[in-house]
């Protein structure tokens, strides 16, 4: 059914609360964060909120001279946002699925552009993938997020998780790669036959490698990341 009253459409549609705490899916496609305090989140994601919420941009010493370098070069990609204050808060990125996942002193990696919130008791590190900084224009970075908490990652459409076990190493695209656990360490490598065998054109195709005991998180689309030539 897609013809409803105004007031069918607001009971059909409208927010409730589920008392699950910091974070809810109020919609496969929309987080509802309760905030009492701060919440880190990807830089433009805030969709609506509610109550007394202040922004402000990750700043570029943030986490100390060393990261001046990874954020000129990884640009707008890698940016969070603080959210600090009281209220609900809605975030969303492009209508990509939400999956949320409870860290318990742990650690994972998270694609740059598919890390959407996180509690401020997960510590969190962009990595460059320096190997690739030649062959890929754009998605050279990801956030080791390690410790305690929610944190919030997107995917388009539905989310597939491999396992990797020893002696059984999985190759995936990087466009489609999502996360995986952080005890796992991606090389790189280029395949010219798989390129030129699906019709990409000249040129290598790049390729993540992952051997040892963990699991990678793809998700059945090819994110084309844009890098700013400025």
């Amino acid at each position: 059914m897609n013809r409803y009253s105004i007031s069918e459409f607001i009971k059909k549609t409208e927010q409730e609360d589920k008392g699950e705490g910091l974070f809810e899916l109020e919609t496969p496609r929309m987080l509802e964060v309760n905030l009492e305090g701060l919440v880190w989140a990807k830089a433009g994601s805030m969709v609506a909120y509610n109550g007394s919420i202040k922004f402000e941009r990750e700043g570029i010493l943030e986490h100390g001279l060393g990261n001046m370098f990874k954020k000129a070069f990884t640009g707008e990609g890698a940016s969070l946002m603080k959210a600090n204050g009281q209220g609900k808060l809605y975030l969303a990125d492009q209508g990509k699925k939400i999956i949320i996942l409870h860290l318990q002193n742990e650690v994972i990696y998270v694609n740059g552009n598919d890390l959407l919130a996180f509690e401020p008791s997960i510590k969190h590190n962009i990595k460059l993938m320096k190997r690739v900084a030649g062959m890929m224009a754009g998605g050279l970075f990801n956030v080791r997020c390690e410790g305690t908490g929610m944190i919030a990652i997107t995917t388009h459409y539905e989310p597939l998780t491999l396992r990797v076990t020893p002696g059984k190493p999985v190759i995936t695209d990087p466009n489609a790669t999502v996360a995986w656990s952080g005890n796992l360490q991606p090389e790189f490598q280029t395949d010219i036959s798989f390129k030129t065998f699906v019709g990409r054109g000249s040129g290598e195709s790049i390729q993540m490698r992952f051997e040892g005991d963990g699991f990678v998180i793809v998700q059945p689309y090819e994110e084309v990341y844009m890098q700013s030539n400025s």
